[in-house]
């Protein structure tokens, strides 16, 4: 069997890394940058940061803000208006997933046009040319959309998300920097972080999971349990931890797929605009206590990284020991374990769409429309 890896060009990390910057831009002669970049980060001086640094170095850009947190077909059609307007010839995004995802759509339809529609992106799309040369600064410590070659755009007419995956569409420069991420709000950081942790834990269980991903997976947990906690306090440790996590994970899901408490996590935020992370959080621990039975033993190396002591568990104690582990810090952040907004009369819709979704054939365990429907009947 042949096992595709794909990865950022370069990326760079640490406190003050966004310095890198302009250097990166000057080397390679650009000229305009177009900047996606969410409007609350806009408002609060986050994106400031780096324009900032684009202001002292001379160099134009022009900025895009016209972005929801569950970015839509509409945003990104605005956007790809927007980049054709402003005579930019790269793309810097800044924010989270919502300003990531938006940007990687604009990026692959400038230079695949005949994908304008934004719907025939879903899935994997078979575009011919790379995206605009991207650089990609994440201001929160979950998504890793700067280090995958996924995206997710919400479709308001058929109240759905729809991902798409495509290796064209991955940044070619990833700079995370910890100091970007040090005005998240506390339920902004714990949801994104256990948004991570999501991908770390499916990533490592998914059907199509092996040693190299693995590898990651696992790390990328043991750094996500050792430093959520830290990172939601605001303590600089923490988030310098969450950082580096969250891309670790990124590397990896991003090349083996994911499972379904993301399809039903995309669906609760189509339907009902629950912050995605929110919703990976409450689905997680139910996922895991339904995928447990074909696990293996890897739901010791879960809790094992998570930093429970299974020396002479059974593989039932272990197991719940995982789950138990996961449940503990999602709440210890602040994650609901209910949704309320979630109606009967709903169910059959959001599991028809979870059932669906493109993340559902990673899910080691089967799941028909009517197991997902008992999943979601769970945070009822």
């Amino acid at each position: 069997m042949v096992n595709r890896f794909v990865l950022n060009g370069v990326s760079y990390h640490g406190k003050g890394a966004i310095r890198e910057i302009p250097g990166l831009v000057a080397a390679r002669g650009f000229r305009k940058a177009f900047i996606a970049s969410d409007p609350d980060l806009v408002k609060f001086g986050v994106t400031k940061k780096v324009t900032d640094l684009l202001d002292e170095a001379g160099m134009a850009y022009e900025v895009y803000s016209d972005i929801k947190p569950n970015p839509t077909i509409e945003n990104v059609q605005s956007g790809v208006a927007a980049y054709k307007a402003s005579g930019a010839d790269y793309m810097i995004t800044i924010g989270g997933g919502s300003s990531m995802d938006t940007g990687k759509a604009i990026g692959i339809i400038i230079n695949n046009p005949e994908f304008a529609d934004v719907r025939s992106l879903e899935g994997v799309a078979p575009t011919k040319n790379r995206t605009v040369f991207t650089i990609a600064v994440p201001t929160t410590a979950g998504t890793a959309a700067e280090a995958t070659i996924n995206y997710v755009i919400t479709d308001v007419e058929r109240r759905r998300k729809f991902v798409c995956v495509d290796t064209n569409d991955i940044p070619d420069i990833a700079v995370v920097d910890p100091d970007m991420m040090s005005t998240m709000p506390r339920g902004l950081t714990a949801s994104t972080g256990m948004d991570a942790l999501t991908h770390a834990i499916e990533g490592y269980t998914t059907k199509a999971a092996w040693e190299l991903a693995d590898c990651l997976n696992l790390e990328a947990i043991r750094l996500i349990a050792k430093n959520l906690r830290g990172a939601v306090a605001n303590e600089a440790e923490g988030r310098e931890g969450m950082a580096l996590g969250q891309f670790v994970t990124g590397m990896a899901f991003s090349n083996v797929g994911l499972g379904i408490a993301h399809s039903v996590a995309h669906t609760l935020g189509a339907v009902y605009d629950t912050p995605h992370g929110v919703a990976c959080a409450m689905m997680l621990p139910i996922v895991m206590e339904y995928n447990a039975c074909v696990t293996g033993e890897k739901y010791k190396a879960i809790a094992e990284a998570m930093g429970v002591d299974t020396a002479g568990m059974t593989q039932d104690e272990y197991r719940r020991a995982a789950v138990d582990a996961v449940r503990r810090l999602s709440v210890d952040v602040g994650i609901p374990t209910k949704l309320p907004a979630i109606r009967e009369e709903d169910l059959e819709f959001l599991a028809q769409s979870a059932h669906a979704d493109a993340c559902a054939p990673g899910n080691p365990r089967e799941a028909s429309v009517e197991d997902i429907k008992g999943l979601i009947r769970q945070l009822m």
